[in-house]
């Protein structure tokens, strides 16, 4: 019961009469003491009723401290139950919003908003309530930190204003920006540091946001303070569980032997979950040039990235590559380390770039993440996850090199056995064959017999100069591009295709290429098969790419894939390339369309000496 109206007890009446000077005087309920006239005091005493208007001022001054008690405990009980909801969630974004909704309640505004602060010291997040998603599409961008906003962020204090125009930093509203007058904010601080700020506009029914206000959206800022911390420690909790997972599932499968490229497109599939990137990209140096190739991209805008060669200076994977360190950029569209190179990052804002491997071990290539323009930064925390998959991936592609030379010296050595069994058995036994029928011609009396028997003399030794060319290829050691074979060289360029296309292509090799090929045609045919491979990466969207290299009388290489096909208006800058290619070397060039969809390549040029 309100201790106002309680019963009347020992020490205590709701009405306590006493007598002051010049007259009897009664205490009102409030404490407050009145006088009262010597007639109204006889007429009381000889019952005449005392006039009701001063009592019922009373009781009204009673009821409206009594309305106004009730209100400050029923905005306590909303600040506590506020308090209680923002620290209910654990998800960071459900944190976030219910923090708005709670402030627009409890000061009873139209309109409100939390920004967080970037590292830029810039708006990085901007969570309104109250707008409209038609008035947010008619405004357009979100706020950034101007403004009244930005006064906030240079002075984290509370800001309590009757009218947004009237203060100095204020610069009006965009277009289709709902109309605001009154405003209050005050900073969330986590840790002493300012996370960010609480904004308010708009009082209903027109006043002014007060004293009270202002003190219970502080209080209830400090609060959102530690919800928000705690959000993001279990955030920050989880993330490292799934990076452990994650790390955990690449560590297995490079265990158990899997191919370079399936650690690596499982390692960019985590990381590009993980971190909630839009666009990852893996690009490795070319040992010929010493700039960076781009052999996986996934995600926004990866079509324009994969294949590409991109310059160690003036591009920003060149700059993680080059420093051998973390490189981050709030906007990668207008990052000033990116000066060369074609445009090809519309859509996307916050990156990183991570170099795969160290300094002292070796580089050997780049992971980039990126997310779309508009989406938080990359907070600090998550950079050492990701250095730790990168690591992973220079082991993936240091045990995928090793692989490769222990099966390339399996190979030379079944080569050597190949080639030493081709000469000590084939050969000779096709010599001696050829001797014994030679010698055996002057028992033969028939002259077409003779004849018969010569014409395969002929073609035993035709049979064994082939072999012993073949033989020469499969001993064929030196270093260098021009000096190694036709077909190592082949295969090498169809690996590092595979990367960029995401599958392996189709190979058939036929015909003498280590022997007959001349260095100047198989320079041009690697030449003409990097171009029409990378061609397909970049712009056929294909599933399946089909090569077929053959000598004969020419070289012909043929090259066909199922994607798009040519475009009928599109630049063919690449397609005149290896057409001059083919008539440097009086060969022929054709790209057209198949029926069943896709496009067919053809490059054929003379075998001088055939």
């Amino acid at each position: 019961m309100d201790p106002l109206l309680a019963p009347a007890g020992p020490g205590r009446s709701r009405l306590r009469w006493s007598v002051g000077h010049g007259g009897r005087g009664r205490e009102d309920p409030l404490g407050s003491v009145s006088e009262t006239s010597p007639s109204e005091a006889s007429a009381s005493e000889s019952g005449v009723p005392v006039p009701k208007l001063r009592l019922d001022e009373l009781l009204e001054e009673l009821q409206a401290r009594l309305d106004a008690a009730r209100g400050t405990r029923d905005r306590v009980h909303s600040l506590l139950e506020a308090v209680l909801a923002v620290g209910r969630d654990l998800e960071l974004s459900q944190v976030l919003q219910h923090i708005v909704e709670a402030a627009v309640t409890l000061v009873d505004a139209e309109y409100g908003a939390l920004g967080v602060i970037g590292e830029d010291q810039r708006l990085s997040q901007f969570i309104p309530v109250g707008v409209t998603d038609d008035q947010v599409k008619l405004i357009g961008n979100l706020p950034s930190g101007h403004g009244i906003l930005g006064e906030l962020i240079r002075h984290p204090e509370p800001l309590r204003l009757s009218r947004i125009s009237g203060h100095p930093a204020s610069y009006g509203f965009p277009a289709g920006h709902p109309p605001m007058s009154s405003f209050l904010g005050v900073p969330i601080r986590i840790r002493g540091k300012v996370f960010g700020n609480l904004y308010l506009t708009e009082k209903r029914g027109g006043g002014d946001f007060d004293d009270e206000d202002e003190s219970v959206l502080a209080t209830l800022a400090v609060a959102a303070g530690v919800a928000i911390d705690n959000a993001r420690l279990y955030d920050r909790a989880r993330r490292r569980q799934r990076w452990l997972e994650a790390s955990a599932e690449v560590t297995s499968a490079l265990l158990s032997g899997s191919a370079e490229q399936e650690v690596l497109d499982l390692l960019l599939a985590r990381a590009t979950e993980i971190a909630g990137a839009d666009l990852a990209v893996v690009a490795v140096p070319l040992p010929e040039t010493g700039e960076l190739e781009v052999r996986i991209a996934v995600g926004l805008g990866d079509q324009e990235h994969r294949g590409l060669v991109l310059p160690i200076e003036g591009s920003f994977m060149g700059a993680a590559f080059r420093t051998g360190g973390l490189v981050v950029s709030p906007d990668v569209q207008h990052d000033p380390r990116i000066t060369a190179g074609p445009p090809r990052w519309q859509g996307l804002g916050p990156a990183l770039a991570i170099p795969i491997g160290t300094s002292e071990n070796g580089i050997r290539g780049v992971l980039l993440l990126a997310r779309a323009a508009g989406a938080p930064l990359f907070e600090e925390g998550e950079s050492g996850p990701l250095l730790g998959f990168a690591g992973q991936a220079a082991v993936a592609m240091e045990l995928a090199e090793r692989r490769r030379d222990s099966e390339q010296v399996a190979l030379l050595q079944e080569r050597d056995r190949i080639a030493r069994d081709l000469h000590d058995l084939a050969i000779q036994r096709l010599f001696a064959t050829g001797m014994t029928l030679q010698g055996a011609t002057r028992f033969i009396e028939h002259p077409e017999a003779t004849d018969r028997v010569l014409r395969a003399i002929d073609d035993l030794d035709e049979t064994a100069k082939t072999i012993r060319a073949t033989i020469f290829g499969l001993r064929l050691r030196e270093k260098g591009p021009a000096a190694s074979g036709l077909r190592t060289r082949v295969v090498e360029v169809v690996e590092r295709a595979a990367r960029s296309l995401g599958f392996a292509p189709a190979l058939r090799m036929t015909g003498l290429l280590d022997v007959t090929v001349p260095v100047e045609v198989a320079d041009a045919a690697v030449a003409v098969l990097e171009e029409a491979l990378a061609n397909a990466a970049r712009h056929a969207r294909a599933d399946a790419v089909d090569i077929s290299v053959a000598a004969g009388t020419d070289l012909t290489l043929t090259v066909t894939d199922d994607g798009v096909g040519l475009p009928e208006d599109g630049r063919r800058s690449g397609l005149a390339n290896l057409a001059d290619r083919a008539a440097a070397l009086d060969g022929t060039f054709t790209a057209r369309p198949r029926p069943e969809g896709g496009t067919e390549l053809v490059w054929r040029v003379p075998i001088p000496g055939e």
